[in-house]
């Protein structure tokens, strides 16, 4: 398709054609006429010998083309050149206004070629980068305005450990309200709970109890890697869970107090029948019955014992009687109950806990970690001596926990099997807490979960 007269190609071509035509004047003009007839006529009539042949040969008429075509030729290079320049320069103006991070930066557009197309494009991406600037501004804006007012304390810190960015909730949690920005998020924790500081330093999320400002507070801790800018960066969210707990306490209990009623209800209701079905067989004298009546009515009310002392051995937990234990005859005989992977050697100090209590909850707690779907060989228990601690820790390979369901699963009778009652981690839970220790759950970075049980090494 051919361009219009007004395109920049087509100006080129014409530029170049009359340059070539012009050279061909000039080298004509030198070689043939007027150059020649012009110096015969001063030689002759003005009697002005110059010196130059009345013709001139093939190389001194190119020589004297050349010197008569070069300063053409720079001209009509500046000629073709100089809106090319004005336009580079300017784009290159815009560039570096670009990576200033300034938009502002346009062209006037006054051609009609080429570049006056390549202009407005530039101007339309000017126009199109300045609003989704605006657009980003305001939508960072409010972000940081969601951000800022949440209750969940939020930490951004950088590869060094400084804290980059931190919501009011964590000013107020770490720094009594002052700034973090640029501060050592390690020696902040510094005056904070053990357990916090060490399930921060373990990197992985985490649902823990600490004693803070008098009382229990119970935090779900998220903490995530990644690159901003290009540069490493670690994101740890602390949401408090003491009320939303208190809530799903209270609903637990609400819905224990139904699952009690149903089943004593399903127990009473036909014992009741029984025990009139059996008067009324007697007052007629007809015996020969009553012992399956009475046998219905036994069998009714041991299915209805049974299921009450369940749930009161949970409420009726013994104090535990802690005493030295050394680990290995208590691992070997853990591990005549349950299968597990021993990883890392065992410590020298001995453990100090009611061993009945605790190898009850690590059975429970490897059974779980079995029917979560792991391996056989991917579930491990592991000791380790933290200062005046001992951490026992048992992981799996399983799905791991959503975050809903590690908020809850050490609440009393919260499950998500359908045949379970919810009492196995609570009653894990209840077991440590007598002795002193704590327990927190939390998603393996490779996959799975680990349950850590922080027991004293001594009476305290």
């Amino acid at each position: 398709m051919l361009r219009g007269l007004g395109s920049l190609e087509s100006r080129m071509v014409l530029l170049l054609g009359l340059a070539g035509l012009s050279g061909a004047l000039v080298y004509a003009g030198v070689t043939e006429w007027p150059l020649p007839q012009l110096l015969v006529w001063m030689k002759h009539d003005l009697s002005i010998n110059l010196g130059a042949p009345a013709h001139f040969g093939f190389y001194s008429a190119l020589i004297i083309s050349v010197a008569l075509l070069l300063p053409l030729s720079l001209w009509l290079g500046h000629y073709v050149m100089a809106p090319i320049t004005k336009l580079l320069r300017a784009l290159e103006g815009a560039v570096a206004s670009y990576r200033d991070g300034d938009f502002s930066f346009s062209i006037a557009a006054t051609r009609r070629d080429e570049l006056g197309e390549l202009i407005r494009m530039h101007n339309a991406l000017g126009q199109t980068l300045r609003e989704q600037r605006q657009n980003l501004a305001q939508r960072e804006l409010l972000l940081d305005t969601v951000v800022q007012n949440t209750p969940v304390a939020l930490v951004l810190t950088d590869a060094s450990g400084r804290v980059t960015y931190a919501n009011i909730a964590a000013r107020h949690l770490f720094n009594e309200g002052r700034t973090l920005h640029g501060l050592s998020f390690i020696e902040l924790l510094s005056g904070s709970p053990e357990a916090l500081r060490r399930a921060v330093e373990g990197g992985e999320d985490a649902l823990l109890t600490v004693e803070m400002d008098g009382g229990e507070e119970t935090f779900h801790l998220s903490q995530r890697s990644f690159r901003l800018q290009g540069r490493p960066h670690r994101l740890q969210l602390f949401r408090r869970m003491t009320r939303e707990l208190s809530r799903q306490e209270v609903a637990t209990w609400k819905r224990v107090i139904r699952v009690i009623s149903h089943e004593l209800n399903n127990s009473l209701a036909p014992i009741s029948s029984l025990a009139h079905s059996g008067a009324e067989l007697a007052r007629r004298g007809d015996t020969t019955r009553l012992p399956g009546v009475f046998a219905t009515i036994g069998e009714r009310a041991r299915h209805l014992h049974g299921f009450i002392a369940g749930y009161a051995s949970f409420a009726k937990l013994p104090a535990p009687q802690p005493v030295a234990i050394q680990w290995k005859p208590f691992l070997d005989g853990l591990s005549l109950h349950c299968k597990f992977e021993l990883h890392g050697s065992l410590p020298e100090q001995p453990g100090w806990f009611d061993a009945g209590q605790i190898e009850q909850v690590l059975i429970n707690l490897i059974k779980n970690a079995h029917e979560s779907g792991s391996a056989d060989d991917g579930v491990s228990l592991s000791l380790h001596a933290i200062g005046r601690d001992m951490r026992i820790e048992v992981a799996d390979r399983g799905p791991g926990m959503s975050e809903t369901v590690l908020a809850q699963a050490l609440l009393p009778f919260y499950s998500t099997k359908r045949s379970g009652t919810g009492l196995g981690l609570a009653l894990a839970r209840e077991i440590v807490e007598a002795h002193g220790g704590r327990i927190a759950l939390a998603n393996r970075e490779d996959g799975g979960l680990r349950v850590s049980l922080m027991l004293p090494l001594g009476p305290r």
